[in-house]
């Protein structure tokens, strides 16, 4: 594979273009599905066009506003330049970016605070009406017209098989050793003929290494060389030094009582400097043969893997610091076999964790998915009902200042994750 030419299917080279040519073809009213969690993996340079198109619309008097559907949260390039012009009209299931914040809680941009593992689910069976177009970045196109994945899954699968237009950002930034690392289920069957998601260890493969598209689908390619949003991490202050003891000790007290192993169980992180904090405390902790099955690789995990403390880890995407990611890079012979990237809904499903036990918000979830559910198209529910019953339904957030207890980051984390009281009524 080519460092910079990763397009190498014959066929489909013809269908590369510019990022203003690919964004003309996205019409106002649409349903994007894009790639991106966390920040990596999201497309770079076709949401940049369409906001600088979305802007000169409306300076003509025209209204051009999309939905937009992710894994999770992206980046500035993406939701902070659609929201810059006001050009989304549906934000789903999470964000991250203060410019769409600002607009949600002014009423002025809906947003539907999504269980990440219910997305695919939902939006196949029609929940939120139909998905036009998916803006998709991958690492390269083999001869044969598969996908390489880029460095996070999300619900990418989802939306390749569901948009009737599909817009590739190929970006020779992501590492070409990311061949081989993704694993994509494809041949499991859905609900409500579903059965169990057959994976039970962290290191178990069910799928395949790349997208399936029909090429018909295809109408634009775009090349890039961008980096992905990699912020870095503060190091571990006291206060999360503290937090990790308190969670090592726990730990260790349950390995002593029998209750688990010295591998523990597989273990789900969070996002930010705790829980970075804590994984490079386990990194000198008594713990051996640990697995992971969560939502995203952190440098702390890297030093686990490498320390050979940990064994295996699956995650749907990487959110790593600008060391971590060279580090990556220059290791991937070490990290290839010991990394497995899955879909948003294998690592926060229920269905498919190989932890005994159920997430800890999936009851909240499952009152609202099974609501979802009495609004089906099938019961007779147009979208505009569905939609403004859906909205009762959208968890409110409180906005808290934690002080100096975690850094400006992590205080950011959990304004965006708490559920509460909304600051302001939501305007109907």
């Amino acid at each position: 594979m080519n460092s910079t030419n990763r397009v190498l299917a014959p066929s489909l080279r013809s269908k590369i273009m510019s990022a203003d040519e690919a964004a003309a073809l996205i019409r106002s009213g649409s349903n994007v599905g894009m790639s991106g969690f966390t920040g990596a993996g999201y497309p770079k340079v076709v949401p940049q066009a369409l906001a600088h198109r979305i802007m000169t619309a409306k300076l003509a008097g025209e209204k051009f506003r999309i939905g937009v559907w992710t894994g999770a949260s992206t980046a500035p390039e993406l939701d902070g330049a659609l929201a810059m012009v006001d050009g989304i009209n549906l934000r789903l299931p999470y964000q991250s970016d203060p410019t769409s914040r600002n607009r949600i809680n002014a009423g002025e941009l809906e947003y539907l605070d999504i269980h990440l593992s219910h997305v695919a689910q939902h939006v196949r069976n029609g929940f939120y009406g139909k998905l036009h177009v998916a803006l998709i970045e991958l690492t390269a196109i083999l001869e044969d017209g598969r996908l390489v994945p880029s460095s996070s899954l999300g619900n990418n699968r989802t939306w390749l098989d569901l948009a009737d237009k599909v817009i590739l950002e190929v970006n020779s930034w992501q590492p070409e050793k990311l061949d081989g690392m993704h694993d994509i289920p494809y041949g499991v069957e859905l609900p409500p003929y579903g059965e169990p998601v057959p994976i039970r260890s962290a290191g178990d493969r069910i799928g395949e290494k790349y997208y399936r598209c029909d090429p018909r689908k295809i109408v634009a390619i775009v090349e890039t060389n961008a980096p992905d949003r990699n912020s870095p991490f503060s190091p571990p202050d006291a206060n999360s030094e503290r937090i990790a003891g308190h969670i090592l000790e726990f730990l260790q007290h349950e390995v002593k009582k029998g209750r688990m192993k010295e591998g523990l169980l597989p273990l789900q992180s969070g996002v930010g400097n705790i829980a970075n904090a804590v994984l490079i405390g386990l990194k000198d902790g008594p713990f051996r043969n640990l697995t992971a099955y969560t939502e995203v690789i952190q440098d702390g995990m890297l030093d686990l893997l490498v320390s050979e403390k940990m064994r295996i880890a699956s995650a749907t995407a990487f959110s790593l610091s600008p060391t971590g990611v060279e580090r990556l890079q220059a290791g991937f012979d070490h990290y290839n076999d010991k990394i497995i990237s899955a879909p948003a809904g294998n690592q926060q499903s229920p269905r498919s964790d190989p932890a005994p036990w159920l997430h800890r918000d999936e009851r909240h979830h499952r009152s609202r998915h099974l609501w979802q559910r009495e609004l089906h198209p099938r019961d007779g529910h147009t979208h505009s009902e569905r939609h403004r019953r859906l909205r009762r339904l959208r968890p409110q957030r409180l906005y808290f200042d934690l002080h100096d207890a975690v850094s400006r980051q992590e205080r950011s984390d959990f304004q965006h994750r708490t559920h509460g009281a909304a600051r302001r009524p939501h305007r109907a």
